[in-house]
């Protein structure tokens, strides 16, 4: 039975987002708090928590600084944003200071009940629909689309290796990589093994950063 600690301000959102976990996983146990300073007690207090579901604009959060302060505070508990922002510098610095997901409030009811799956299931969740946009950037967007994959570390990878990657950067999970492809998910982690080699990263999180404007479909014609 997993058990969620839902921080959020606004009781509606609270309510909503609560539903769904009661819906897609019956026998979870939810916490609520509407501030940082207590959903920090409340974690200190259930350090067998699975998961915090952490709004950005909450009081005490000041940005992501709440974020780093409940990370640091409570270092083996996983934390995912789940926010209206909708910016990609935002998401790649939740991500940087230490959330294993990022969810927008703008998600439908089934894409959010999916998200928190795969980070139950200890992946990463990211919107891919963020991550491959191509809004304007601002200095740190512009500092991480040049430090994009090369296009011969790109060209270095298999075919079933970019499709693996493809995969990875649409936010699928090993398992649902595996389905979608047709093999067993070892081999998809012997694949996201070389790729992580091939690309120079230290881990999946880099690898689909890095990846995120890629035209696949370019490398896949050869």
């Amino acid at each position: 039975m997993y058990k969620i600690l839902i921080a959020d301000d606004h009781p509606l959102f609270r309510e909503a987002i609560g539903n769904v976990i009661a819906s897609g996983f019956p026998t979870c146990e939810t916490l609520e708090t509407e501030d940082l300073d207590a959903a920090l007690e409340l974690a200190r207090e259930h350090d067998d928590l699975d998961l915090i579901l952490l709004d950005l604009n909450m009081p005490g959060m000041n940005g992501l600084n709440g974020l780093i302060t409940l990370r640091n505070d409570c270092p083996t508990i996983p934390v995912v944003i789940v926010s209206a922002e909708e910016d990609k510098q935002i998401v790649l610095q939740a991500i940087t200071y230490g959330a294993v997901g990022f969810i927008t409030k703008s998600s439908p009811r089934q894409q959010m009940t999916e998200a928190l799956q795969q980070i139950l299931d200890g992946n990463v969740y990211l919107p891919s629909d963020i991550i491959r946009s191509d809004k304007p950037a601002s200095r740190v967007h512009r500092r991480h689309e040049e430090s994009q994959i090369p296009p011969e570390m790109m060209s270095s990878l298999t075919r079933r290796q970019l499709l693996v990657l493809e995969r990875m950067s649409e936010g699928e999970s090993n398992k649902q990589i595996a389905y979608n492809l047709n093999i067993a998910e070892t081999t998809v982690k012997a694949h996201v093994s070389a790729i992580l080699r091939k690309l120079g990263v230290h881990n999946r999180i880099q690898a689909v950063l890095s990846a995120g404007n890629i035209d696949f479909s370019e490398y896949l014609k050869r």
